[in-house]
C-alpha cells in the first residue's frame, strides 16, 4: 500500500516529531538512523512543496493608473531557504 502525500503541516509536524524523539535519546542508535532517514525524505518533501508554491505564487501591485498587473514572485535573498550542503 502506497503512503499517503502529506500536506506541508502533517510533514512538518512529523519532523517535529522525529526531531523530539531523537533528542530525547529515547530510542536506539539504529532507530536514530531511521528517524533521521526519515526526516530527510520529510525536509526533502517540504522543499518541493515549497518550491512549487513559489512558482504559483503572484504578487499584484497597484500601477498609477489604478490598475492592478500580476507580477511574478522574487524571493528575497536572504529568505533562508538555501540549501547549505
Amino acid at each position: 500500500m502506497a503512503k499517503k502525500k502529506l500536506t506541508f503541516e502533517e510533514a512538518l509536524k512529523q519532523l517535529e516529531t522525529i526531531a523530539e524523539q531523537i533528542e530525547r535519546g529515547t530510542i536506539g542508535l539504529e532507530e536514530s538512523i531511521d528517524k533521521y532517514e526519515e526526516g530527510m525524505a520529510l525536509v526533502k518533501q517540504c522543499r518541493d512543496i515549497l518550491s512549487k508554491a513559489e512558482l504559483k505564487i503572484q504578487q499584484l501591485q497597484q500601477r498609477g493608473d489604478g490598475t492592478v498587473v500580476a507580477t511574478s514572485f522574487k524571493r528575497p535573498k536572504d529568505a533562508g531557504l538555501e540549501h547549505e550542503g
